[in-house]
């Protein structure tokens, strides 16, 4: 059995324009200082040049001395934001533009080729750093009739998957050639954001080897979704993990969708590690039975909470929660080590039956 590695931490909610949030070494310090031992870097310019780290082995070496120096090792990198320009309906794209780099803003259809080739570059870049697996999100053209009135018409999400399909598998491919695994945030407000919408993309990309998932359970929690049924039917495609706490009160007023009330009045929200409704216990147990050997990685967002103190948490909770799993089995000290025929014995399988 394999131990899951951490604490580790994804910077995209800590980066600022001060120290210790400014830099790729000034953040990698100070999460090593409250104990982390991964960092999962956005593929922001601000931390990483992308295009360089995908062309320039000497570019990487730098990156990596500066982890090394601080005393922590880079888990993935992250292109959520690139991958969910792959796919925008166009009742996002003024909200998405800011997403994208400024030459291609106002220009959907220049907008999807930058994102694609985004991807593309990130994964040259992972694999010149060493790694080999990749976190994103999937884009969403179908999202806006999740609950459809009218009704949807026949072959709608159909049309939708194909056409995520198609901008998604040269991306996948390029990943395959980097022996690098994507794995997608199944997340509202995507296409993929759960267990049947996963499914119907894998379909969609002929059960592509390198589409697998980012296990966050609070989006979960948020769905109503049964995570931990959702670790026994897709473990073997789940190869990243964000442990981000949620819960869900619902009332009289609001449920599900919320009412569109604000983070904070939100009957589902989402919480710093320990303050929420999830089972990490369970969902540690389950991670560590079916030999996930990725890294445990924070991701902090909370309605109410500091980030600071999210993150200072968050280390020793995720520490507290990995479990070391044994080298054998409890029992082993009443075995009776009994030869082959001894067992044909016991079994009333003795010679000649």
């Amino acid at each position: 059995m394999k131990i899951i590695k951490g604490p580790a931490i994804f910077l995209a909610h800590f980066m600022g324009d001060h120290a210790p949030f400014d830099t790729l070494a000034n953040l990698a310090a100070w999460a090593k200082g409250l104990g982390y031992e991964g960092i999962q870097v956005p593929a922001d310019p601000r931390l990483i040049d992308l295009e360089k780290a995908a062309s320039s082995d000497a570019y990487c070496d730098e990156i990596r001395r500066v982890v090394d120096d601080a005393g922590v090792a880079i888990t993935e990198l992250s292109t959520h934001l690139q991958g969910q320009l792959v796919a925008v309906h166009p009742a996002y794209d003024t909200l998405f533009d800011g997403f994208a780099a400024p030459q291609v803003r106002g220009n959907p259809n220049e907008r999807t080729k930058w994102a694609i080739e985004q991807l593309k570059l990130a994964a040259a870049a992972s694999k010149r750093l060493g790694l080999d697996t990749h976190v994103t999100f999937s884009g969403a053209l179908a999202w806006p009739y999740v609950y459809p009135w009218p009704q949807r018409p026949a072959g709608l999400v159909e049309t939708a998957f194909e056409e995520l399909a198609k901008r998604w598998r040269p991306i996948l491919d390029a990943f395959d050639r980097a022996g690098v695994d994507v794995c997608y945030e199944l997340h509202p407000g995507e296409d993929l954001h759960d267990g049947v919408t996963f499914e119907h993309f894998l379909a969609t990309v002929d059960d592509h080897p390198r589409a697998n998932i980012l296990f966050d359970p609070s989006h979960f929690m948020l769905q109503q979704l049964d995570y931990l049924a959702f670790i026994d039917i897709y473990h073997a495609r789940i190869k990243a993990f964000h442990v981000k706490d949620a819960e869900f009160r619902p009332n009289g007023r609001q449920g599900v969708y919320g009412g569109y009330s604000g983070w904070v009045d939100r009957a589902g929200r989402f919480r710093s590690l320990g303050d929420g409704q999830i089972d990490f216990k369970a969902i540690f147990s389950k991670m560590a039975q079916y030999d996930f050997a990725g890294w445990a990685v924070l991701e902090w967002e909370c309605a109410l909470k500091h980030p600071e103190d999210g993150a200072r948490e968050g280390a020793v909770f995720i520490r507290d929660h990995i479990i070391r799993v044994g080298e054998r089995a409890f029992d082993d000290f009443a075995g009776s080590g009994a030869s082959r025929e001894q067992m044909r014995d016991v079994l009333g399988l003795g010679d000649g039956r």
